[in-house]
């Protein structure tokens, strides 16, 4: 299992811990129990805790057992912000998120011992917290927190320089991911906590309480680097938001093809963080996209890797279909409708109340700035619809060609696309 260290290392995965040298003897004197907090303060998971998510596979297949902890008590506070308070959500939210959390990481990790020796658990705080009172909460736990040191910790540092300040509740979040390191340390033996570098505060604060209420206790933490962009922008953030696990939130169409328009310059590090083919596989991979960058064989790889792990290889094989035949390499009209619908989602759209000349469809669509631009573009051989080329300038749109009795995918030249859908009843 010290292996895994190195392994990490080589991936990007290993930011930092709070003992190397013990870590790597813990893993060596036999299995190691290790959690990971999910805190329940959206609907679903996003891109940004695949890292966490696919470390703990990682993990679990090189020896270690898995606490997979969704946060019912901790989410009903959340982690502080960098700038702002946030929005408090009720219970009744919560523990609807809580479920929908679970099911979303639970196909990632082996829990009946199938796959692994040491099969995960999944666990809430909300168990240790529900039935405590604010006394026993401050007399058991808050005694041992120093408010100096709470103070220095990076999240609290950063919002007391800021005009928002730091509620008492959010203050306090520390207090409940540290008594969670401690509840599963008495219950599972649980002696190592994984999370990213920016959760270091929250961590530390865990093993901090440990060392004070259990002085033998030999337990660690290991962060991993936060994933960021080569541009600047923040990792796992489009125009329209976030990146969702949730089909419902964010399409498996969008999701691929987040993954197949990742930088070049960005490809070879997520590849190591979040695949698992072999060093092998990556460089190869990593070669291509130094030699043919054009190709963009590691974006491929990767778009297809991670769509088959959160939605599935039926889907991922309905995306990549879709994605081709929009670019005239399939059948447009062999795709089922919410794969085209999810697909034509990501185009340029208009809504036309009836089918009438290309021409105007290519003006209604964006493909042409005039009338005029529009027959050039079908005089010149440019013009597709559905993947089928215009000859006639004055051609019309039939009923017939409708896909799914309501879309048709326009196409100026290779690579221009955009969607119409027809409004009529």
């Amino acid at each position: 299992m010290t292996d895994i260290v190195d392994e990490l290392k080589w991936r990007g995965l290993f930011a930092q811990s709070t003992d190397e040298d013990a870590l790597r003897k813990a893993l060596a004197d036999g299995p190691v129990t290790f959690y990971c907090g999910f805190d329940p303060t959206a609907a679903s998971l996003h891109v940004g805790h695949l890292v966490q998510v696919l470390t703990m596979r990682r993990l679990q297949q090189a020896g270690l057992r898995p606490l997979a902890l969704v946060g019912g008590a901790t989410g009903q506070i959340g982690d502080p912000r960098p700038t702002a308070e946030r929005t408090l959500n009720d219970p009744e939210t919560i523990r609807e998120w809580v479920d929908r959390l679970r099911s979303q990481i639970e196909p990632f990790l082996d829990f009946d011992g199938s796959r692994s020796a040491h099969p995960a658990t999944m666990v809430n705080n909300l168990d240790w917290t529900g039935g405590m009172s604010a006394i026993e909460f401050l007399r058991d736990i808050g005694k041992h927190f120093r408010v100096n040191k709470m103070l220095t910790k990076d999240s609290v540092a950063r919002r007391l320089e800021s005009d928002q300040g730091i509620s008492y509740t959010e203050f306090s979040y520390q207090l409940l991911q540290g008594m969670d390191f401690l509840e599963l340390y008495r219950r599972y033996g649980c002696t190592l906590q994984q999370g990213g570098s920016d959760q270091w505060g929250n961590l530390t604060a865990g093993l901090d309480l440990i060392h004070r209420v259990e002085p033998e206790a030999q337990v660690h933490a290991l962060a991993t680097p936060l994933m960021t962009k080569a541009d600047g922008t923040k990792f796992g953030k489009t125009e329209g938001g976030a990146v969702w696990l949730d089909p419902e939130m964010t399409t498996p169409y969008a999701f691929y093809q987040f993954w197949l328009n990742v930088d070049d310059r960005d490809v070879s590090k997520y590849l190591r963080i979040l695949s698992f083919r072999t060093r092998a596989e990556l460089e190869e991979l990593e070669a291509q996209t130094q030699e043919r960058p054009q190709a963009r064989a590691a974006q491929r790889a990767l778009a297809e890797e991670l769509t088959t792990l959160v939605h599935g290889a039926d889907q991922c094989a309905a995306v990549v279909a879709a994605s081709k035949a929009l670019f005239g390499q399939g059948e447009l009209s062999e795709l089922d409708e919410p794969t085209l619908q999810a697909a034509l989602s990501e185009l340029p759209h208009a809504r036309v109340e009836a089918l009438g000349p290309v021409v105007d469809l290519l003006l209604a669509a964006g493909l042409a700035p005039s009338k005029g631009g529009a027959r050039r573009t079908i005089k010149e051989g440019g013009a597709y619809v559905n993947n089928v080329k215009i000859a006639a300038e004055d051609a019309e749109v039939t009923v017939g060609q409708l896909l799914h009795g309501r879309w048709l995918v326009l196409r100026k030249g290779k690579k221009n696309l955009a969607a119409i859908e027809i409004t009529a009843g």
